[in-house]
C-alpha cells in the first residue's frame, strides 16, 4: 500500500514538474525570459552570498554588524576550545550535500545545462540547494536585521521567486523545492541555537594563540642547539 501511494504521489510530482518547466530552454513556452529567471536563480547560488558576506563582515562599520555576518559565513560555536563550524551558509552546504549524495535523485530529463550551470549545478536534485539557503537566509535576515513591514516583503518575496526560478528553469522537481525550504527553515534554528557572540570568538582565537605560543616556547626549550 506505502508503494503504490508512493509512486502515485511521484507521479503527481513529475507532472506538475514538468508543467512549471517553461523557462528549460529558449523554444519553452516562457523561453524569452529565461535569462531574467537566470538572474534570479544566481542571486540564490552559494557564491556570491559567501562573497557577499565575507565582504560585508570586512566592511562592517559596528560591533552588532560583524557579529551578524560572523555568525552567517563564518561563525563557529566556542563553548569549548575546539573550533566547530556552524557557519550557517556553510552549514546549508554541508547538510545539503550530505542529503543529496544519500537520497541521489536524478535532476529533471528537460533540464538544460548551460555555460553557468555547466560549472555549478550538481548531479543530484533532491533537495533544492537554492531553496534551502533562501529559506535560511530569509528566516535569518528577518530575525536579525529586517525590522520593517516593505523589507519583510521583500526578502519572503525574494526566496519564494528563487525557489521558483528553480522550477520554472526544470533544475528541480516540485518535492525537491518544498523539502528544500522546510529544510532551510529548520536550519536556522540549529544556527540561532549556536550563536556566536563577537567576544567569544576573540577569547577562543586568544585561547589558541597562547596554545601555539607555548609550544613554540616548548620547542625551543627542548631544541638541540648543539649543531
Amino acid at each position: 500500500m506505502f508503494a503504490i501511494t508512493l509512486r502515485f504521489f511521484l507521479a503527481i510530482d513529475l507532472r506538475l514538474s514538468k508543467r512549471l518547466g517553461v523557462c528549460a530552454c529558449e523554444g519553452s513556452p516562457w523561453g524569452g525570459i529565461r535569462p531574467l529567471v537566470r538572474m534570479v536563480e544566481f542571486s540564490g547560488h552559494a557564491v556570491p552570498w559567501l562573497v557577499g558576506t565575507m565582504y560585508a563582515l570586512l566592511r562592517g562599520e559596528t560591533a552588532a554588524e560583524q557579529e551578524i555576518m560572523l555568525n552567517l559565513a563564518l561563525g563557529k560555536y566556542c563553548a569549548s576550545p575546539g573550533f566547530n563550524p556552524t557557519s550557517a551558509l556553510l552549514l546549508d552546504l554541508l547538510l545539503v550535500r550530505v542529503v543529496k549524495t544519500m537520497v541521489r535523485r536524478r535532476r529533471p530529463a528537460q533540464s538544460r545545462s548551460d555555460i553557468l550551470s555547466a560549472f555549478f549545478v550538481e548531479r543530484y536534485s533532491f533537495p533544492s540547494g537554492h531553496a534551502t539557503r533562501a529559506a535560511m537566509c530569509a528566516r535569518f535576515f528577518l530575525a536579525q536585521m529586517v525590522d520593517t513591514a516593505s523589507m519583510r516583503f521583500l526578502v519572503v518575496g525574494w526566496a519564494a521567486l528563487v525557489s521558483l526560478s528553480r522550477l520554472l528553469l526544470a533544475r528541480h522537481y516540485v518535492t525537491d523545492v518544498g523539502f528544500g525550504l522546510a529544510m532551510g527553515y529548520c536550519q536556522y534554528g540549529l544556527v540561532e541555537r549556536l550563536w556566536v557572540t563577537r567576544d567569544c570568538l576573540q577569547d577562543v582565537l586568544l585561547l589558541r594563540l597562547r596554545e601555539r605560543l607555548r609550544r613554540v616556547y616548548d620547542g625551543l626549550w627542548t631544541a638541540d642547539w648543539t649543531h
